[in-house]
């Protein structure tokens, strides 16, 4: 039963002007023509539509309540149809004011994606580095016109040089004034009556490029930079595309990155674990640092080096290194290294397999 109130978001003891600006705002969302990719998009305006057209009527909002239900051929007639309505709250020929606008004029550029690799002692670090692609530039023998040197281009007559033209359209949601590119001039309000024998009339043509690319300390796998105004160019009096620069890190063997923590790994045999001892752990930014292991040190146990991370990206300071120890047990031993052994066990206390056991095991 509150069907009508759910769709525009609205209580059921909402008043006219609360349901009035809840149909504003989602008009703005949900029409057509401002979400030309949905397939959906036109049915969803048309159920926000009968909403309002219902519930801003005091009569037909008082039957609603009661329990009476509306079709498609009741609704739109108080305002003479649906583009009336969206007249009233945007003004315009459409109804819509500023989601009918289509973009004219010279073009933009196309935006470009690159990828560069670096070293996870790279990301750390930051460089600068130079980068290749190709991309649209201007045609230098027309200076991006797309015109042949010694024409230009004419305003087209079709749209009169706005690069839009305006068409009425008969839906089941009324009549509606529909704004579209001019297919004549694709837009751009003019044509090209002799294009340029380089570039085919596009103005455009394609070539290497490169640029250099500040890569900042403690770049992420994934990243993505981007270079404003770097990409294609656009034609004359429009601006260039963007430049995207997606750094993808390789891994290195000696750390495990943890977003801004290192992770690494170190192997120490019974004895040293035991009785303690030194490492030397290596460093993401070069050099190593000592470690010292204390006796008695358990399989599994992890130490932190403070700042011994990667730099936060944009920010201040940097994550840790984390040190984790792997207890090496051997698979063969010497004579000399199990006598040894058996001799620690026997002072301990603990009860090892036998030789002959022990050898039958290693032998299946």
């Amino acid at each position: 039963m509150n069907e009508y109130y759910d769709l525009l978001g609205v209580s059921r003891d909402a008043s006219q002007d609360d349901i009035k600006k809840a149909f504003r705002r989602l008009a703005r969302d949900t029409h057509p023509d401002a979400n030309p990719d949905d397939p959906e998009a036109e049915a969803k305006f048309r159920k926000i539509a009968e909403a309002y057209e219902v519930l801003s009527d005091p009569q037909r909002r008082a039957a609603y309540d009661r329990g009476d239900t509306f079709v498609g051929q009741d609704l739109f007639s108080t305002f003479g149809g649906l583009d009336d309505i969206l007249r009233q709250f945007f003004g315009g020929a459409g109804g819509f004011g500023g989601f009918g606008n289509v973009r004219t004029g010279p073009a933009r550029g196309a935006d470009v994606a690159v990828r560069v690799r670096l070293t996870l002692a790279e990301a750390a670090a930051g460089l600068s580095k130079e980068i290749e692609f190709r991309a649209a530039d201007q045609c230098s023998v027309c200076a991006g016109s797309g015109a042949e040197p010694g024409h230009s281009p004419v305003t087209c007559s079709t749209c009169g040089g706005r690069g839009q033209v305006q068409a009425r359209r008969d839906t089941f949601l009324g009549s509606m004034m529909t704004v579209a590119p001019c297919t004549a001039c694709r837009g751009a309000g003019t044509i090209i009556e002799n294009p340029c024998s380089e570039c085919r009339g596009a103005g455009l043509v394609e070539g290497a490029r490169s640029v250099t690319v500040e890569i900042p300390p403690g770049v992420d796998d994934g990243t993505r930079l981007r270079l404003t105004g770097r990409g294609g160019a656009g034609n004359p009096g429009a601006p260039a595309g963007d430049l995207y620069v997606e750094v993808r890190v390789t891994a290195d063997e000696r750390f495990e990155r943890l977003g801004d923590d290192l992770k690494h790994v170190a192997y120490i045999g019974i004895a040293e674990a035991t009785l303690g001892t030194s490492l030397t752990i290596p460093l993401i930014d070069g050099g190593d640092e000592e470690l010292d292991v204390p006796a008695g040190t358990q399989p599994g146990t992890v130490f932190r080096i403070g700042n011994g991370g990667m730099p936060r990206l944009r920010r201040r300071g940097r994550g840790d290194l984390f040190v984790e120890m792997v207890v090496n047990v051997p698979e063969k031993l010497s004579a000399e290294e199990e006598d040894a052994l058996r001799k620690f066990a026997e002072v301990r206390g603990e009860h090892p397999a036998d030789r002959k056991r022990r050898r039958r095991r290693r032998g299946r």
